[in-house]
């Protein structure tokens, strides 16, 4: 590689990023400044810029900076980390091709007064990904009681259903950041509402008569930490787990006292 760096705004622009992750990516560890010029700027090298590339290719992959740390600390190869970034990236490519050529199929039979085609409409979205997850954990009557009530939807309430889960991954986030305490009246308010999401989808065990909701509720707030791939639905603006961390806290207080 050749010798020339770049400083941190440089890398920033470039990345799509802030100086203030960069700089945050340091304090943590996680990427060091090539050098730190008579200024105090911070400066990169070419090799510092491949490091910066895989942290956030597996930040786009879901996973929290704990992790990529850990990830980052096995792999010493570059070339051969990047080439399996680069496999999962392109599964990733064609998963969302098929969406898209799926919703444009979708408009144009709708613009078109064209009959719908059920069968090409939800290609590329694979909610059942999670099967044999959800059996090991569960077991296979969750996952059939939980298949059979998405499959009974329409589209409008998937569509509802979607969005009342993106709405408390927004509030969830918001709360996170906004410094409240996880036991605060509002935090409280979304923990019950995720508590009565939870126990609306058939098959969970929150959904179960005489379930255990307590320790189920609980322990998701747990898996939201330990799991990268749920934890990024609460990943605060840092880059941190600290948002996964609140919905924990929160939502242990809320099964605690109201379960």
């Amino acid at each position: 590689m050749g010798t020339r760096d770049w400083s941190i705004q440089e890398i920033a622009r470039l990345a799509g990023t802030t100086s203030r992750t960069l700089r945050h990516y340091d304090e943590i560890g996680l990427l060091a400044p090539t050098r730190i010029a008579h200024n105090g700027y911070r400066h990169y090298d070419e090799q510092a810029l491949v490091r910066l590339q895989r942290i956030l290719l597996l930040r786009e992959l879901g996973l929290g900076l704990p992790q990529i740390a850990e990830v980052l600390s096995r792999e010493r190869a570059e070339a051969s980390a990047l080439e399996t970034h680069l496999a999962l990236l392109r599964e990733e490519q064609t998963r969302l091709t098929r969406q898209i050529a799926s919703v444009e199929s979708t408009i144009n039979a709708l613009r078109g007064g064209e009959e719908l085609m059920a069968e090409n409409m939800f290609d590329g979205f694979d909610h059942t990904r999670y099967k044999e997850e959800v059996e090991d954990r569960w077991g296979k009557k969750a996952y059939a009681d939980s298949d059979r009530w998405w499959r009974s939807m329409t589209d409008a309430e998937r569509a509802d259903w979607q969005q009342l889960v993106s709405d408390l991954g927004r509030d969830w986030i918001a709360a996170a950041e906004s410094g409240i305490d996880p036991a605060s009246d509002e935090a409280q308010g979304i923990a019950r509402r995720h508590v009565d999401w939870l126990t609306g989808v058939p098959g969970t065990p929150a959904a179960v008569p005489g379930g255990d909701v307590k320790g189920y509720v609980i322990g998701l707030g747990e898996m939201y930490v330990a799991d990268p791939r749920f934890g990024a639905n609460y990943a605060t603006s840092d880059g941190s787990t600290r948002g996964a961390e609140f919905v924990r806290d929160a939502l242990r207080i809320y099964a605690e006292t109201n379960l």
